[in-house]
């Protein structure tokens, strides 16, 4: 027993001698009288629980009991402070002061923000200890400390941070060897209703443990502009839980806690974490060179609904559609093609959009990957070279081709453009800035009716058009009802 138990216990009994003095002092007679029928309560069973029941809950609280005893000391909280700039005081150029607002000051003026978060520790190489967290906690801090579950504090160093997956590693280092690192489980395994648990220290409050089950894996993070599927769960997550672990009942990691849906800002049973398995392969690129590296294809994916699918001739057919492809880009080279609707990588069913920029993302740079399309309702292989993504090859417009995305006449559209139903071709939509299209001035809402002067009615036999095998350069006919005008020309 503790020191802190003791007290407690020891308390306890000081109160129960007192009161019994008190009492055998004020009725002594009547105590006596009543003998065995006297009973405190904490003589008397709460409930009664069949043994074997009983048990079982025992057994589940000693698992409870073993996961949090051994793993929390993995798990860390980290602060940091990071270096963030004021914008310059809009009444900086008037000869008087405001309540509440800064002095004065005609340009920015920097400051430091502190904040928390949580790690555990995955790795050991000598004195050096590995952390992983978050992007959003550690990626951008100009301080970090690493806070053991035992109060110590380590400074903490960056080794790498990728935002695009929301992870980061951090590295601090200590003479105690015997600091435990916990153990990366296989998130692939993981199913809806497994039991799970989620450390950290959510609003500072640092080595908690919630308890809950997985409410469903998949989940997409294109709401919060991340690449990962997540495990979603109902174990409370809250603020301060971000790069904290996500456990099994085999106490592994299977996933970071990265974020929560809430319309309170606190925990609503609505947790998700990235999935360990998309992470393994980031901590050696971290530690090798700083930063991950992606897979570059070169083609713009889209989600496309059924009634998209079945104007493509793909109905029923899980996927992921090139709506636009990237002049000179790996896929292009490799004799990929805008419309191609993307079925298989390296032997792998393409399920989703998300699925393959992941799957994509993590080829290594100058290796070949098999693909198979979908073009004009007929399967075909393709071998493409990849190579290493950029932000400047990324983000670049001026080569997207055909720089818009089509959209079949339905008649929700049609409605919307107000066009008459003798109208055939597609509509034009999102079209990029300094693309093939900006430069031939197509404009959303605008209907091609025809490619190189042959007509098209539909998406199939638009991109058919576009087959760049069989032409270099391309006009688009855009039609009305009150009549048609072409563009220029776009040549390869």
């Amino acid at each position: 027993m503790n020191r802190i138990a003791k007290n407690i216990v020891g308390a306890a009994v000081a109160a129960v001698l007192s009161f019994g003095l008190i009492s055998f002092s004020c009725s002594g007679k009547k105590a006596a009288a009543n003998g065995a029928n006297t009973a405190f309560a904490d003589t008397v069973p709460a409930v009664k629980i069949p043994a074997e029941s009983l048990s079982v809950l025992e057994a589940m609280q000693n698992v409870f009991r073993s996961i949090s005893e051994q793993v929390l000391p993995s798990v860390v909280e980290v602060d940091v402070t990071e270096k963030k700039t004021r914008p310059a005081n809009p009444f900086g150029d008037l000869p008087f002061k405001f309540f509440g607002f800064p002095e004065a000051d005609e340009g920015e003026r920097e400051y430091e923000a502190q904040g928390l978060g949580s790690g555990v520790i995955i790795r050991k190489d000598g004195k050096k200890y590995y952390v992983l967290t978050n992007n959003h906690v550690a990626g951008k801090a100009s301080e970090i400390s690493v806070k053991l579950n035992d109060g110590r504090k380590f400074d903490g160093k960056l080794v790498g941070a990728d935002e695009r997956m929301d992870v980061a590693l951090v590295s601090f280092e200590a003479d105690d060897a015997s600091i435990p690192i916990a153990t990366l489980g296989d998130s692939d395994k993981v199913q809806t209703g497994d039991i799970c648990f989620a450390m950290g220290a959510p609003l500072g409050y640092s080595q908690s443990v919630t308890e809950g089950i997985v409410s469903a894996t998949g989940r997409s993070g294109g709401q919060i502009g991340n690449i990962n599927d997540f495990i979603q769960t109902d174990t409370a997550i809250n603020q301060g839980n971000s790069g904290g672990p996500l456990l099994n009942i085999y106490g592994e990691v299977i996933g970071i806690n990265t974020w929560i849906a809430s319309q309170s800002g606190g925990s609503q049973g609505l947790g998700f974490a990235i999935p360990i398995n998309n992470i393994k392969h980031a901590i050696d690129e971290f530690i090798a060179n700083g930063k991950v590296t992606y897979g570059w294809l070169g083609v713009s994916l889209v989600e496309v609904r059924d009634e998209v699918k079945e104007s493509l001739g793909v109905n029923g057919k899980d996927g992921a559609f090139a709506s636009q492809i990237f002049v000179d880009s790996p896929a292009f080279k490799g004799g990929m093609q805008a419309g191609d609707y993307i079925t298989e990588l390296n032997g792998r069913a393409v399920k989703s959009v998300d699925q393959l920029v992941r799957d994509v993302g993590s080829l290594p740079a100058n290796k070949e990957a098999k693909f198979k399309v979908v073009r004009g309702g007929k399967e075909m292989p393709l071998s493409v070279m990849i190579t290493e993504r950029t932000k400047e090859v990324s983000s670049s417009t001026a080569k997207l081709w055909p720089g818009f995305v089509p959209v079949p006449l339905t008649d929700d559209v049609r409605k919307k453009l107000e066009l008459d139903k003798k109208i055939e071709g597609v509509a034009v939509t999102n079209v990029q800035a300094k693309s093939p299209a900006a430069s031939l001035r197509l404009q959303d809402g605008d209907v091609i009716t025809a490619v190189n002067g042959k007509k098209v009615k539909n998406l199939a036999e638009f991109y058919a058009a576009l087959d760049l095998t069989k032409t270099k350069s391309v006009q688009f006919t855009i039609g009305s009802g009150a009549g048609s005008i072409t563009t220029g020309t776009y040549s390869f």
